[in-house]
């Protein structure tokens, strides 16, 4: 299947877009992070049910966490970011709001400082608009009518093109293969009306599924109930249609900066710029045509 998806811009349906006719309501993910306790069900269950193989289980030396980032082999991550909280959390408000408490025995006695952890489970975003997809030269990436984005391993040719264009770092080749891996939002349980493994094992509902314009209502709702709770420092993150890649499939409620949670803070789609480009190089071309023109021209008069 071949896309011809837009590469910027407001977009309502990016599977009607890419030529699905007559989709389905687009499908994605909410992670609201105040509530993640970092189990790792979600990376457990996108494992077996995917196959994807096992990417080892020793620490990392910094925290809890033995993935490190989303990969070939990692296509949930749960990040463990451990933070000294000054003035101290209002327990009773995190309480209130079903939030995990992570303090420290004794913290905030003989001088050791209250901590937190915020934890957050990181997957495929599924751009609105796709560069990994834009750039594909086989069509191995493809939308699908859910509005997610696919990658058919069995005719990728391990170019690494989408590697480079996604603006998230989530699309990585295998070692040992070569063909690029990721998320694909449980694609095979999508088209079976099946809930995706990841939110169908989240204990917390910290992942949830549903349609995307039903999640970023559900999303502003919890925005506010934990901002007027006092929990100021809580946004979303990936939900703005407007944004520069036309939002996010997964999005995310996160608790701090997303440069904190290793997301970047403006992301854009890479390809967004690439029909500028080609009628520079374009024009640049036709101009060293005439220029060259011009250089045998005058030489034979001479």
């Amino acid at each position: 299947m071949t896309s011809a998806n837009s590469l910027s811009g407001p977009l309502d349906d990016p599977a009607a877009d890419a030529g699905h006719a007559d989709p389905p309501a687009r499908k994605g993910f909410f992670t609201d992070t105040s509530v993640c306790i970092g189990c790792k069900a979600c990376e457990v269950a996108c494992k077996e049910w995917n196959g994807v193989p096992s990417d080892g289980l020793n620490l990392l030396g910094m925290s809890y966490d033995n993935t490190g980032m989303l990969g070939a082999d990692s296509w949930r991550h749960v990040a463990f970011i451990e933070q000294p909280v000054e003035p101290p959390v209002a327990s009773t408000a995190l309480e209130f709001l079903g939030m995990p408490q992570a303090r420290l025995p004794g913290a905030g006695q003989d001088g050791r400082p209250d901590m937190r952890w915020l934890m957050a489970s990181d997957v495929c975003k599924h751009c609105t608009h796709a560069a990994c997809l834009d750039v594909c030269p086989t069509g191995s990436l493809f939308r699908t009518e859910f509005g997610t984005v696919v990658v058919q391993q069995d005719i990728c040719n391990g170019c690494g093109y989408c590697v480079s264009a996604c603006p998230y770092g989530v699309i990585d080749r295998r070692e040992n293969d070569g063909r690029a891996w990721k998320c694909t939002l449980c694609y095979d349980r999508l088209k079976g009306d099946l809930e995706p493994a990841c939110a169908k094992a989240c204990p917390t509902d910290s992942i949830q599924f549903g349609d995307l314009n039903e999640l970023r209502e559900r999303a502003a709702l919890r925005l506010d109930q934990l901002q007027g709770a006092g929990v100021t420092e809580a946004r979303l993150y990936g939900h703005d249609p407007d944004d520069g890649v036309g939002g996010d499939g997964a999005f995310f409620l996160l608790l701090d900066e997303p440069e904190v949670y290793g997301l970047p803070p403006d992301p854009v789609v890479t390809t967004r710029d690439l029909p500028a480009m080609w009628r520079r190089a374009g024009l640049a071309g036709l101009g060293m045509v005439a220029a060259t023109a011009a250089a045998f021209a005058a030489g034979g008069r001479g």
